[in-house]
């Protein structure tokens, strides 16, 4: 599925009209996210169904810090498109006292016995975008190949059942990407919002970001925000429908 995804997504970009802009710029930020965790994922192994697990009842989570770093670069060359470079931490981790009995990846872990569970989900992000507007309301389209190197664990104490079971994340997958910006005149205020989004053949991803900021004269700027990310995915032996929400604020200097 996934590489039926990305020759649908980069023969959209093909086709992408655009409006660069008149000079060059660079714009480097970062923030830190504290998501609310919600849903279920289960890890299957051969013929052998897994529990259908939610990440809060069953496993323990609840709300952690996640630090995200980015950098742009904008320039004025005819039909190369800009990019936008991501790195999200979102690595997680929590233990908990099992209600009942469960499998996961093929392995049984007993009602009472504690586990440790690891959900990591960090990932690298590519963005190839046109500008389309660039006034007051600035408006870019283009591609996002999000780039998983995770892992889903789950783990119970070396002095009991010392059960380890893993399922490794990796993959790459590609994104419709659109961010649109809105400056309050003579003001340096702006508001912007930003959506990275795929569904194709019953999977989803959708990844979206509102704020309202101030950016001043000399390009130093901070906002505050509400991020969403949903992933609702039936790959080999994983299936998952998380979402994970919450505010942040960052800061970025653009020059």
């Amino acid at each position: 599925m996934l590489k039926k995804l990305s020759l649908l997504a980069i023969a959209g970009l093909s086709l992408s009209s655009y409006v660069q802009a008149d000079t060059a710029g660079i714009e480097i930020g970062a923030y830190q996210w504290t998501p609310d965790y919600s849903g279920v994922l289960a890890v299957d192994n051969g013929n052998q169904l897994g529990t259908s697990l939610n990440i809060q009842d069953d496993l323990g989570f609840t709300n952690e810090n996640h630090n995200i770093i980015w950098v742009s670069l904008e320039h004025p060359v005819p039909f190369l498109p800009n990019i936008k470079i991501v790195s999200s931490d979102l690595d997680v981790s929590a233990s908990s006292e099992l209600s009942r009995d469960i499998i996961f990846g093929g392995e049984t872990f007993t009602a009472t016995e504690n586990v440790t569970t690891q959900i990591d989900m960090s990932n690298i992000e590519y963005t190839f975008y046109y500008e389309l507007l660039d006034n007051w309301i600035n408006l870019d389209a283009g591609l996002t190949l999000r780039q998983y190197d995770g892992v889903v664990a789950l783990n119970t104490d070396p002095a009991g059942s010392n059960i380890n079971e893993s399922e490794v994340l990796d993959f790459t997958i590609p994104l419709l990407y659109i961010k649109g910006r809105v400056d309050l005149p003579l003001t340096g205020f702006f508001v912007d919002g930003e959506i990275n989004i795929i569904s194709f053949d019953g999977d989803s991803l959708s990844d979206t970001a509102l704020s309202v900021g101030y950016e001043s004269d000399f390009g130093l700027g901070a906002k505050a925000g509400y991020r969403t990310f949903s992933m609702e995915v039936e790959e080999s032996d994983f299936t998952s429908d998380l979402e994970f929400e919450g505010a942040y604020v960052s800061v970025f200097f653009h020059f």
